[in-house]
């Protein structure tokens, strides 16, 4: 894939547009107050030692790094230290939304954010699927990435224009599959949308409770009568890729990073965008409300907004940088890895999660429960 196609991707997006809190967590450093700390909790895997030596070569701040592995995680963690504790967080852009209904991150100041730093497309677009609400910016868009089908070459061989979320469902995968419960009724529901069996396009189930019941019922009784495929169901990075290294799985519904992971490790393991469309999410940076150290803060994400950061970080995880000039610099097996999951239409046919408010992760959540449970 060019790098001109890793930016006009992002264009697509602009024209889409009862947790209970954990005990109290918060790292012995995540309270250092001094202004040379800045404190990151972000996903496993974001920030690596190389990352972490660069910026304090940059800019003379030690960085921080705690991690977590869900959305949930992170906003329950953050209710329960009532918007402390931390200096950045790493939202998915359409849970915002959520952060700032509980009053946790505060507003980006964007006289402090070196936007020119920003592909425009990404800038823009993120306004519209979360990042900004009632004309104020809580996030400030840093990568985005996909969920879509890893496969096992050898066992479940797969070609792009015929893979589909139906392949994680069909009989042949009996035993053989793994989904993350929530996301993986959304995919099933994009299978039976385009096969004319649900009610409204899975889109709508975003926009009212009573569209969401509509749709989810008969996802969810799909689902069930389908889970002897489900050999395991992974919440988070390590347990994606522990169903292919040591569950047996061979066809999943997981992150693009899942598969550039394995495939890394030699296995034979691949990644594609299905033809329904790969679930495209964005996600960047935002400012806890209580953070102890706001300087840093804007002095690691216009760090992490550089294409020298921005390369770095595309080649740990191989999620895709915003940051302009990034492209340039990533390697050569990240470009590869590129191409091969996005080729054809691919990136012309992503499927950006809508903003997912407080009432749909919560109905989500029991929908998953029930599915988990059955």
């Amino acid at each position: 894939m060019t790098m001109i196609k890793r930016r006009a991707v992002l264009k697509g997006a602009a024209s889409v547009a009862g947790l209970a809190l954990a005990a109290p967590y918060v790292s012995r450093r995540a309270f250092a107050q001094s202004a040379g700390q800045v404190n990151i909790f972000a996903w496993a895997g974001y920030i690596n030692e190389e990352m972490l030596a660069a910026f304090n070569e940059a800019t003379g701040l030690t960085a921080n790094f705690t991690p977590y592995g869900t959305n949930d995680e992170l906003l329950n963690q953050l209710r329960a230290n009532n918007g402390g504790g931390f200096d950045i967080v790493w939202p998915t852009v359409d849970r915002v939304p959520n952060y700032v209904e509980f009053d946790l991150v505060q507003p980006i100041d964007e006289s402090r954010i070196e936007v020119d730093r920003v592909l425009p497309s990404a800038w823009e677009s993120s306004r519209d699927l979360g990042a900004v609400i009632d004309g104020q910016r809580y996030q400030v868009p840093t990568d985005w990435g996909t969920e879509g089908i890893a496969f096992d070459r050898d066992q479940m061989p797969l070609e792009y224009g015929t893979a589909s979320y139906g392949d994680i469902w069909k009989p042949e995968a009996e035993g053989l599959a793994t989904v993350r419960g929530h996301s993986g009724l959304v995919g099933l529901g994009l299978w039976l949308e385009a096969e004319g069996r649900l009610p409204m396009p899975m889109r709508e189930a975003f926009v009212s409770e009573e569209n969401m019941t509509a749709v989810y019922d008969v996802i969810l009784e799909e689902a069930i009568a389908r889970k002897a495929n489900i050999a395991q169901f992974w919440s988070n990075e390590n347990e994606a890729q522990g169903a292919f290294r040591v569950n047996g799985c061979a066809v999943g519904q997981t992150w693009d990073s899942t598969g550039a992971a394995l495939a890394r490790e030699g296995l034979p393991v691949g990644f594609l965008a299905p033809v329904e469309g790969a679930l495209a999410w964005m996600e960047g940076i935002s400012i806890p409300r209580e953070a102890a150290n706001v300087d840093g803060a804007y002095e690691f994400i216009n760090w992490m907004l550089t294409p020298e950061a921005g390369a770095m970080y595309t080649n740990a995880t191989s999620i895709n940088s915003t940051a302009v000039g990034a492209a340039d610099l990533i390697s050569d097996d990240a470009k590869a890895f590129f191409a091969a999951a996005y080729p054809g239409d691919a990136l012309e046919k992503l499927w950006w999660w809508p903003i997912q408010e407080n009432w749909f992760v919560t109905r989500r959540n029991e929908y998953q429960d029930r599915f988990l449970s059955a």
